[in-house]
């Protein structure tokens, strides 16, 4: 087993909370905003230099290293008794299976009994909207308590990477797991979103029994929504442009007017624009489609950064 202990190897819990980095960093964020307010101190590292594939070479000063392995860190808050676990990079294929694994063997043998997930649930919606958290469950009895906490059972979808993985070799064990995910913006995926975070943190406190200082959160969702709503109004800005262009030019000679193409309102744009983005993050030759799209509604300077990453990262899986 690759786990090295740091601190109170004695220690125990019945609840752990897993989070890795995936779309606004939602489950991260929210475990660790908890780990730091509940005080939780590293007690154990999985060493998973053993098994973990770099997927690039890192270079520095013209000079090229193999990467450090990601940190996987386990912590431990005393009140309530719970572990928090944080991964720096989410792992695939079999180093995800033996990551999962050594991680579950760990923490059953400490006590836990139940396993919880965090991860974001992208949707075509604005900022302004109260995030909705949605949940799945490997047992029954731990679906019914959603209603209580103010979960919303997940219909259908699936759950990618660690967040999913984790859940069903949990299951094996005889171990209760669940997947909280907290809706978000589709188009601010590349950001953080600390208000997701936070409402998954809500639902965690209501499992815990306990409550924790959120005004750092509160402050950290107010600067994002003040990005977000500068990012809506441009693209409606540039639309409603568009609209004004089209109006200009939808006379005929004699003052008639002709209908004009098109033109969807800002959230149907930004809808579209994901769904292509996605289909770009499959297949990197659809990305011109996505180009020739943004360039027609004048938001190529707005998508620029995020389009181009598209060619410097590996293809997104999401999360449902």
């Amino acid at each position: 087993m690759a786990v090295r202990l740091i601190g109170d190897v004695s220690v125990r819990a019945p609840v752990l909370i897993a989070g890795w980095p995936g779309m606004g960093q939602v489950g991260l964020g929210a475990c660790d905003y908890l780990r730091q307010k509940l005080g939780a101190q590293l007690v154990a590292q999985i060493d998973v230099s053993s098994y973990y594939q770099p997927d690039a070479l890192t270079v520095e000063n013209g000079l090229g290293r193999m990467p450090e392995p990601p940190k996987q860190d386990l912590y431990y808050a005393n009140e309530p008794p719970l572990f928090i676990f944080q991964g720096d990079a989410q792992l695939d294929g079999e180093p995800g299976f033996r990551l999962a694994a050594e991680l579950l063997d760990f923490v059953h043998g400490h006590g836990v009994e139940t396993v919880f997930t965090g991860a974001a649930y992208a949707m075509p919606v604005s900022f302004r909207q109260r995030p909705e958290v949605y949940g799945a469950a490997t047992d029954e009895h731990l679906k019914a308590r959603f209603v209580g906490l103010g979960v919303e059972p997940l219909k259908e979808g699936r759950i990618s990477g660690l967040n999913g993985l984790l859940l069903g070799l949990a299951a094996q064990r005889g171990l209760p797991a669940a997947c909280l995910l907290a809706t978000m913006p589709q188009y601010a995926i590349e950001a953080p979103n600390p208000k997701a975070s936070r409402a998954l943190i809500e639902v965690f406190q209501r499992i815990l029994n306990t409550s924790v200082d959120m005004t750092e959160i509160n402050e950290s969702v107010r600067e994002a929504d003040r990005m977000f709503k500068e990012f809506e109004a441009k693209v409606t800005e540039a639309i409603q442009q568009l609209k004004e262009n089209l109006g200009s030019h939808s006379e005929g000679p004699e003052g008639e007017g002709h209908e004009p193409e098109d033109r969807p309102e800002p959230h149907d744009l930004m809808e579209r624009v994901e769904k292509l983005f996605d289909e770009a993050q499959r297949d990197r030759t659809k990305a011109i489609i996505l180009k020739q799209e943004l360039d027609h509604w004048g938001l190529f300077n707005l998508y620029e950064d995020r389009f181009l990453d598209l060619f410097d990262k590996q293809p997104r899986t999401p999360g449902v």
